[in-house]
């Protein structure tokens, strides 16, 4: 009963805070906080428990290669919320992180050849990105939040959460780390998004995640790292640098916002 809790809880309070918080900030703000290991970061705890820190050293390793999946997977979402509903663009980019998802699991690589792999693949999304129109008045304001969006929102979290962690032991710690990063927030944010204001709120709530991709490498690399060494205290670690980075990751974009405009 106590493993369960976690599985349950601390994930989709994580996305509801940062539901929350992007209700308060607006979209960019919701993107690069459900970048951040909200959804990752216990199930690879969950799997320190259950398994050990070997295995959960190797899944965060391997998580590296799974922020491959997830830049694809904001790509293609942004991009296909342009022609298309919610449940469409979630189920083309769904299968298309499933496969990347595929074709990575026979990869076994070094840990520095992962982290180089997600930082081309991040660049690359950043550069692929659609370009992220102005809104129409009122747009990112278009309906009231239905009673039931956090609820719902939390209720997917933890769903998927537990289905991850449950299928740990059978999946071995490279697949546990491979989808350990799958879209699940990100997912759940970006389809009640576009379903309620669009695709150009969709696309710069996925532009936020996207840059978010340097702070999650950041705490997986930290976690793969100090997990043998020093326990548990390597996930209060890598949360701490994932915020240093990303902190410098939006002071670099904000002085690239205010060159471009300025040109």
């Amino acid at each position: 009963m106590e493993s369960l809790l976690p599985k349950l809880f601390l994930a989709p309070l994580l996305v509801v805070m940062s539901t929350l918080a992007g209700r308060r900030w607006g979209p960019d703000v919701t993107g690069i906080l459900v970048a951040f290991p909200i959804v990752a970061g216990p199930i690879l705890f969950i799997t320190y428990q259950q398994h050990g820190a070997k295995f959960a050293s190797d899944a965060a390793s391997s998580s590296l290669l799974g922020l491959v999946s997830l830049a694809t997977f904001a790509v293609l979402f942004a991009r296909t919320a342009r022609r298309f509903g919610w449940l469409t663009t979630l189920a083309a980019s769904w299968a298309a992180v499933l496969a990347m998802d595929a074709a990575l699991s026979v990869i076994q690589v070094a840990m520095l050849v992962a982290l180089a792999l997600t930082l081309v693949a991040t660049a690359a999304a950043m550069a692929l990105m659609p370009t992220i129109e102005s809104e129409r008045s009122g747009e990112s304001e278009r309906r009231a939040w239905p009673v039931w969006e956090l609820p719902a929102r939390a209720t997917a979290t933890g769903v998927l959460v537990l289905v991850v962690t449950t299928a740990s032991s059978a999946m071995g710690p490279h697949w546990t780390g491979l989808l350990a990063p799958f879209p699940i927030a990100t997912s759940v944010v970006a389809a009640f998004v576009h379903a309620q204001y669009g695709p150009a709120v969709t696309a710069r709530t996925l532009s936020g995640a996207v840059m978010g991709l340097f702070s999650f490498a950041a705490f997986c690399v930290s976690v793969a790292v100090l997990l043998r060494p020093i326990g548990g205290a390597a996930f209060v670690l890598g949360a701490a640098v994932a915020v240093a980075v990303q902190l410098v990751a939006a002071h670099a974009r904000g002085r690239l916002r205010m060159r471009s405009s300025n040109e």
